[in-house]
């Protein structure tokens, strides 16, 4: 039966503490570095990354052009005047 590369790290790890004397933190920094590296989909953040800028962008590309049409213009203008004309 052929063993996983995660119970090979941590069997690595467990053996090393015993004979360093390694203190728990370590070995558990190094078995969560065993994890992260045993695992499959090792691109996944960074097209997740790409797409969520794109997107961000996107976004901000729209916002900008209705923020900047007329009608937006002359209701934030109109909002702004009364704030400022209103009487306490």
């Amino acid at each position: 039966m052929e063993t996983k590369f995660w119970d090979r790290a941590v069997g690595a790890l467990s053996r090393r503490r015993l004979c360093t004397g390694a203190p728990d933190r370590r070995a558990k920094w190094s078995a969560w570095w065993a994890g992260r590296l045993g695992r499959s989909d090792r691109g996944m953040t960074t097209s997740e990354y790409a797409v969520g800028t794109i997107a961000a962008c996107a976004f901000a590309a729209v916002l900008y052009k209705v923020v900047n049409s007329g009608p937006v213009l002359s209701a934030l203008q109109s909002l702004v005047e009364d704030a400022l004309d209103a009487k306490f």
